[in-house]
């Protein structure tokens, strides 16, 4: 058993403590499972289930599956912990599965399955966030308890918490994808993040370009860059994205105006020069 509660991680293994295991490692048809009915993964990453599919057919399926008896149906068990694995085993062509035997009841089996998850490393940041709240909202963790039984800084637990502060239109983009859990991060604690995550799509910025445009907006002591144009705020953080210099356009009502580079050397005021002579 000890091996066991080595390879499922310290939140597991702790949970595994709380309740009666069976003292042996079954195999189990995999027909004789079903799916945990509080799964709360509804995603899982094509990819990276290939991957597991492939390490199981060339090594065999090391981690057991962790079920309970099912109440639905006598005859099976239901998956309280591994349900990737027993859809990577049946892509594997498996026909019986190592098992854990626990007996959990409905609260216990949907702790389990959060806290397997949010120790996952490719879960969606999303996903992560909203199983570190369930664990707190309906199981009384505070960010201390996430923290040891995930395994992961209090820090870290404290900003991906941070994450569903967004708003609801931006949360959409980064579960469609359309936005890196970099670009989330830039956006937390912005009044304006869905105005700034549309220009991070419309501009197709990296990270950095949008942290250095999140910074103009945030620039509290230029009152001028405060009433500037969006759009030529747009245009600054274009051409300074193209020569890698600061630039700052002062435009009038009557589209009269100047524009500035900032150099901090010879070598960056002769690049300046250098593009201005090569264009005109």
């Amino acid at each position: 058993m000890d091996k066991v509660k080595k390879g499922l991680g310290r939140g597991l293994s702790s949970l595994i403590g709380e309740i009666r295991v069976e003292p042996k490692k079954n195999q189990l048809a995999i027909s004789d499972l079903v799916p945990n009915k509080f799964q709360p993964r509804k995603i899982f990453d094509v990819s990276n289930l290939e991957e597991l599919t492939n390490s199981i057919k060339e090594r065999g399926m090391i981690q057991p599956i962790i079920v309970r008896k099912s109440n639905d149906d006598k005859t099976k068990f239901e998956i309280i912990a591994g349900e990737r694995r027993w859809l990577a085993a049946q892509r594997a062509g498996l026909h019986d599965v190592p098992v854990v035997i626990t007996e959990a009841d409905d609260l216990k089996s949907l702790e389990f399955a959060i806290v397997e998850n949010v120790q996952r490393h490719d879960l969606n940041p999303l996903e992560e966030a909203q199983g570190y709240k369930r664990l707190i909202d309906e199981f009384s963790y505070d960010q201390d308890k996430v923290s040891k039984f995930i395994g992961k800084s209090r820090s870290h637990i404290t900003n991906s918490l941070r994450l569903l502060t967004l708003p609801d239109d931006v949360i959409k983009l980064i579960e469609t994808q359309k936005l890196t859990a970099g670009h989330a991060k830039v956006l937390v604690g912005l009044s304006n993040a869905s105005f700034v995550a549309a220009k991070i799509i419309e501009k197709k910025l990296s990270v950095r370009q949008s942290e250095n445009f999140v910074k103009i907006f945030k620039n509290k002591k230029n009152t001028l860059r405060k009433s500037k144009d969006t759009n030529i705020i747009a245009l600054e953080l274009s051409i300074s994205n193209k020569i890698g210099l600061n630039v700052d356009i002062q435009n009038t009502k009557r589209n009269k105006g100047k524009i500035s580079f900032e150099y901090k050397d010879l070598e960056q005021l002769n690049k300046i020069i250098d593009i201005i002579k090569s264009n005109y």
